[in-house]
């Protein structure tokens, strides 16, 4: 079943990619990396209880969707994928992208404003639902399995990791970063600080606060690039992490090897294909703050934006429609 030649914006038929956020500043950003906006078609609100944005990057008609105010977490997340299903026929995939909290570890340097990709390991898919495994003796035992993104998409990532890694490349992600350069407030800001495990906040103050020791010296980076760009595990649950202890339990984990956590991509995983993109706004402990929010969602719209660029329109139309598929499993 392939799609219409694009060039109609004003066809559901048209759109191929869902782009999915949580947030309203992750909300602007994605619409901020649009080469064109459009109007877009009427939808009945019968059956679609979303509101969109159309557009277009490079030859892809993309839609993007946004979980109500205040409704996160997986649940919400999958009724907005629903509708996109029921009003978008020819959707191929989703992108779910936005912040999400840091896990770095020795294996993992991970800092603020880097992004996390989903992609499978030998044991999981790249979205594990911590809140439905358990612990036992101190390691995670999963109770169910999540599917991995699309073979298509993960084909492209090869190439994502190419581009970043070639120093001779020019630094494409840092120009996409610039549509929102006339936004000082979506700017990279000045302070990462990852603080030992020991220092915990009492009554909204650090009990050591002034204490230099409290505070992870990490070395200067010497890569030209922005930021940097992980791939691997990403835990998701309905709940926000504040507890250094439990993540650094699930990142030193050498199976899970949790990179970051996030609350919404479990919704989606089993019910739409789809690549989850997190940029990395805190570490999930007690110092967690909205410091770094703003420029996280930037960053990890400007590699989903990256993305559709190295993603061949034809590979797109060679991935099965979802819709009919999904319309069953959900009526």
């Amino acid at each position: 079943m392939n799609r219409p030649q694009p060039g109609d914006p004003d066809s559901t038929d048209s759109y191929t990619v869902a782009w999915i956020c949580a947030l309203e500043e992750e909300y602007f950003c994605a619409c901020r990396m649009l080469d064109e906006e459009f109007t877009g078609p009427e939808i009945s609100e019968d059956h679609d209880d979303n509101t969109y944005v159309y557009g277009r990057i490079e030859k892809h008609y993309v839609v993007i969707g946004c979980l109500p105010a205040g409704r996160y977490g997986t649940n919400s997340a999958a009724r907005v994928a629903r509708d996109m299903v029921r009003t978008f026929p020819h959707l191929r995939f989703a992108l779910m992208v936005g912040i999400g909290g840091g896990a770095p570890t020795a294996r993992n340097d991970i800092r603020l404003g880097d992004v996390v990709v989903s992609q499978p390991t030998d044991e999981f898919g790249g979205v594990i639902q911590y809140d439905l495994g358990k612990l036992k003796d101190g390691r995670f035992q999963r109770t169910g399995q999540l599917n991995a993104p699309p073979e298509k998409l993960l084909g492209v990532i090869p190439q994502m990791r190419r581009l970043f890694s070639d120093k001779k490349k020019p630094d494409r992600l840092a120009e996409h970063l610039q549509r929102l350069d006339d936004m000082e407030d979506y700017q990279r800001p000045a302070i990462d600080q990852l603080y030992a495990i020991e220092s915990t906040l009492v009554d909204g103050k650090a009990c050591d606060e002034g204490a230099s020791h409290s505070v992870v010296v990490r070395p200067d980076r010497r890569n030209h690039r922005v930021f940097h760009v992980h791939y691997g595990n990403i835990a998701s649950g309905n709940t926000v992490l504040k507890d250094a202890v439990v993540r650094d339990k699930y990142a030193n984990d050498p199976e899970l090897n949790i990179l970051c956590f996030e609350m919404e991509a479990a919704g989606l995983m089993n019910t739409v294909p789809c690549l989850v993109i997190r940029g990395i706004c805190d570490y999930c402990d007690s110092h967690k703050n909205d410091a770094w929010h703003k420029y996280a969602a930037l960053t990890a719209a400007a590699y989903a934006r990256d993305l559709l660029l190295v993603l061949r329109p034809q590979r797109v139309d060679a991935m099965a429609p979802w819709a009919e598929r999904v319309a069953q499993e959900l009526q």
